[in-house]
């Protein structure tokens, strides 16, 4: 069969075609289709270009070989607890310590990675301080001494940053709601399911429930955002695919968005989804996005974020060479200073960037902007998707490969359809994003 890397067909309110270089969409006529489809079952390529060049579909190239170099850093995620009170069956920290001695982050060390931040962002980016762990609150004091020191820098300077934390919740408690409504953070909390779908996923290490005391210590927070924003987010293993009471249950609690991600690599192996439990999610996605409609088109609020996302990105025509800032504008740092590609890099020697006593290391940086271009990926250059998904999650390609290639396509095949039915029925509901 012919490769269509260059475009994508789909149904959504007659046929459209979605050009992948520039994620452009355009409404073609029946006709065209027909006789679209005839090329590409004759599978002549020399007509394919010509059919599509005679009528202007031939994608304008926005994305070449050349990688990214020197980008400003405007985020960095701090390990700043490498210890958790959790036992996550699937952790990819190795359950908070990330395999290594269990350690806190120094203040000062916290400290210098905002120092190196506002130094490699000379324009006026906004930037993001993210707090990780293991679980970043067994480190309040030194967390509430940083977050101080980079706001306060930020209004000297001028600069605006942005500050978020995840955290599995179950140490919140209302001083941290007024600290956290202060500072305007966004709030993400780890919940894998209700109830006891959640307790058998992420227990406490002694292996007692921790739903309960989640949803309790969450409370104050839910009930104060305002410039503070809490999310939750769902790491959806073969344990836990209801996704839809999930998603429903947690918007009634007041999550300000939910969103879900597959365990793609775990270190022990355990809950990884495969091709079948991915098959089950991406129909349940898609029976969370079909309840996302519905109510949008109603009127309504409904805060599904895989959903609300992914349809943004069609409409801004997002079109990218990379999947994520990991190694470019964003690092995660560990609690003894050394550099990360991103927070699941820390204390990883295929993630190394440098430390912060001597700097990022320029020379990994370019190799690895070089070499995790999605042009250098296989078999993502041959992939329509490649632009919009930008080749998958760094950590999980290094460590498991691409086991998630037909989900992230139908997904998107999806959202594409789903975009067109909402720009027809609220159009009104493009401007806000």
């Amino acid at each position: 069969k012919m490769n269509q890397k260059n475009f994508h067909l789909f149904e959504s309110d007659g046929p459209h075609i979605l050009l992948a270089d520039g994620s452009r969409i355009y409404g073609i006529s029946e006709e065209l289709e027909s006789e679209l489809n005839q090329i590409i079952t004759s599978g002549d390529s020399e007509e394919l270009n010509y059919f599509l060049e005679e009528h202007g579909l031939q994608s304008t190239e926005k994305i070449n070989d050349e990688s990214l170099t020197d980008p400003p850093l405007t985020a960095i995620s701090l390990a700043i607890a490498q210890k958790c009170n959790l036992g996550c069956t699937y952790c990819y920290a190795h359950q908070g310590d990330f395999g290594t001695k269990a350690k806190n982050m120094a203040a000062e060390t916290g400290i210098m990675a905002v120092d190196l931040m506002f130094k490699k962002n000379p324009g006026n980016n906004k930037m993001n301080l993210a707090f990780l762990g293991g679980e970043p609150l067994i480190n309040r004091p030194a967390l509430q001494t940083i977050t101080r020191y980079a706001m306060e820098k930020a209004v000297r300077e001028k600069k605006q940053i942005q500050f978020s934390i995840t955290t599995n919740g179950t140490l919140l408690n209302s001083d941290d709601a007024i600290f956290f409504e202060e500072f305007g953070f966004a709030v993400t909390v780890s919940i894998d399911g209700i109830g006891v779908v959640h307790d058998e996923l992420r227990p406490f290490k002694g292996g007692q429930a921790s739903y309960d005391r989640i949803i309790k210590n969450t409370m104050p927070l839910l009930h104060m955002q305002k410039k503070m924003q809490v999310s939750a987010r769902v790491t959806v293993t073969p344990a836990n695919l209801e996704l839809k009471q999930t998603l429903d249950e947690l918007i009634r609690i007041g999550f300000h968005s939910v969103g879900f991600s597959p365990m793609l690599t775990s270190p022990s192996g355990k809950n990884e989804m495969d091709a079948t439990t991915l098959d089950t999610m991406l129909e349940n996605m898609i029976a969370c996005g079909t309840a996302f409609e519905e109510k949008i088109i109603n009127g309504k609020r409904y805060p599904f974020s895989n959903m609300s996302i992914t349809l943004r990105e069609i409409h801004r025509g997002t079109h990218r060479p990379y999947p994520c800032g990991a190694g470019a504008g964003y690092l995660g740092v560990s609690a003894s200073g050394e550099l990360a590609a991103c927070h699941r890099f820390v204390e990883d020697d295929k993630g190394y960037f440098g430390n912060l006593e001597e700097g990022i290391s320029y020379k990994k940086q370019r190799s690895w902007l070089t070499e995790r271009h999605v042009h250098q990926q296989e078999p993502c250059n041959t992939c329509w998707a490649r632009y919009l998904c930008g080749g998958g999650c760094h950590h999980e390609v290094i460590h498991r490969g691409r086991p998630a290639c037909d989900y992230i396509r139908g997904w998107l095949h999806y959202t594409l359809q789903a975009y067109i039915r909402i720009l027809h029925k609220r159009p009104d509901y493009f401007s806000a994003l």
